[in-house]
């Protein structure tokens, strides 16, 4: 949900209008499929809360994305990699739950694999484009992936909760996710002739309701209508 109101800031914005229909869809995809999960979610739960409140009135320490989907967009290559790094993590965890011993998971599965699908070969197209065209459009495309590394390792942090989930065979291990994503990055990173940086300090505590302080602006403009006027049918 987060990454879709990020992306959905490109709306108007686009560098062609081929592209800022594109950005528009992959917004809306991925918009799609966090209501399948937070519906689902309030159900597991049991305390009646719905999509709408689960999205718009939890506070900013209750939200357990990654660190790297709340960035700000910066410029297209930025907005590409940060793309890139999440969409193929994305791609091997909804192709992992089409086996999901979990029938409602493996349904949302079924749904989004088509979509993350595509929206992997669309970013991967980009980022090779970008790498490997222009001396500017390989040093934005460098500098953007400099800049985002540090927080890979948080998209693979396992929780104390996870390991129930594993051994039940409802969700996969994410140690196991991250082969097949370094797989993923270091091909589509290979040819846009983009180097992955050396070691660095990686930043950890989103799925832990640690994040950075732009997680707080989006949410005051994603949130300002639903606590506004509580009482107003979308």
């Amino acid at each position: 949900m987060v990454l879709g109101h990020r992306i959905s800031e490109w709306c108007g914005h686009g560098p062609i209008l081929e592209e800022d229909i594109a950005l528009t869809n992959i917004a809306l995809d991925l918009l799609g499929q966090a209501r399948f999960y937070l519906t689902y979610a309030g159900e597991v739960e049991g305390k009646g809360r719905s999509e709408d409140d689960l999205a718009y009135l939890r506070d900013v320490m209750d939200y357990k994305n990654s660190l790297l989907v709340e960035q700000p967009n910066g410029d297209f290559a930025y907005t590409m990699i940060r793309q890139l790094l999440f969409t193929a993590l994305s791609y091997h965890l909804q192709e992992a739950l089409l086996s999901s011993s979990d029938e409602r998971i493996r349904g949302i599965a079924e749904k989004a694999i088509k979509e993350v699908t595509y929206h992997l070969r669309h970013v991967s197209d980009w980022v090779i484009r970008l790498g490997d065209g222009t001396e500017e459009s390989h040093n934005k495309a460098q500098e953007a992936l400099d800049e985002v590394w540090m927080l890979v390792d948080d998209l693979f942090v396992m929780l104390p909760g996870d390991k129930l989930l594993v051994e039940e065979k409802i969700t996969p291990d994410l140690a196991d996710i991250r082969k097949k994503w370094n797989d993923t990055i270091k091909g589509v990173l290979e040819e846009a002739t983009l180097k992955v940086p050396s070691e660095t300090y990686m930043m950890k505590g989103g799925r832990e309701g640690k994040h950075s302080e732009h997680l707080g602006f989006i949410l005051a403009e994603l949130q300002f209508l639903p606590r506004a006027y509580p009482d107003a049918k979308w």
